[in-house]
């Protein structure tokens, strides 16, 4: 027979030192996130310019830039990866949940992309449509995710609107679906909701 010995003041301290403690350590890894907001925001950019007419591209061409965009974030993410391990002191349980969930969101849309690629294979083209139509939005929510997890483990009240700004991002992005302007509005949602507020907290970090 096992006992268990309970001890509710331990756990309630236990649960409020990991609180603090998250609240006390600066956001590490947000280069990361500016990194991915400015690559792809870039990308995004050039796919309006394409789909307006504004420059003279092939249709394949959108597809390759894009696939570009994501080898250099992964170049990117290799080196600052490598360049957080040197610097890194005490990994904090605030920046652990923070990064792990983050991690995942980033497997999650490699998912995304996986399935959606598997349903146009299996629908045909008019799926593949629908669903790059989707994928603005279905990102401004996995955002909105980490954003949130990242805001409650270091206590940031400025990163829930961070969240909020990408939930409502989401539906914004799908009213616009086949229009010109909605990858140009997708850019200014990933500068804003990612670049932008992911410079101002490694400055932060570095302070």
């Amino acid at each position: 027979m096992t006992e268990h010995n309970q001890d509710p003041a331990a756990d309630i301290a236990w649960m409020r030192n990991l609180a603090e403690e998250g609240a006390g350590t600066p956001f590490q890894g947000a280069s990361i996130l500016m990194s991915a907001g400015l690559i792809y925001s870039v990308a995004s950019l050039i796919h309006w310019a394409q789909i307006s007419g504004l420059v003279e591209l092939p249709g394949i061409a959108v597809g390759i830039v894009w696939l570009i965009a994501t080898g250099l974030f992964l170049a990117t993410l290799v080196f600052l990866i490598a360049r957080l391990k040197r610097r890194e002191g005490v990994m904090t349980s605030g920046n652990r949940a923070s990064s792990t969930v983050w991690s995942a969101l980033g497997w999650g849309i490699f998912a995304m992309f996986a399935s959606l690629t598997a349903l146009g294979y299996q629908l045909g083209e008019d799926a593949i449509l629908l669903g790059a139509a989707l994928i603005p939005s279905i990102i401004m929510v996995f955002y909105g995710i980490g954003w949130a997890v990242t805001a409650t483990m270091h206590r940031n009240r400025v990163l829930w609107w961070l969240m909020a700004g990408s939930f409502l991002a989401a539906p914004l992005l799908a009213l616009m679906a086949g229009q010109d302007a909605q990858y140009l509005a997708y850019a200014a949602a990933l500068f804003l909701l990612m670049a932008l507020p992911g410079w101002v907290l490694m400055r932060q970090a570095r302070a």
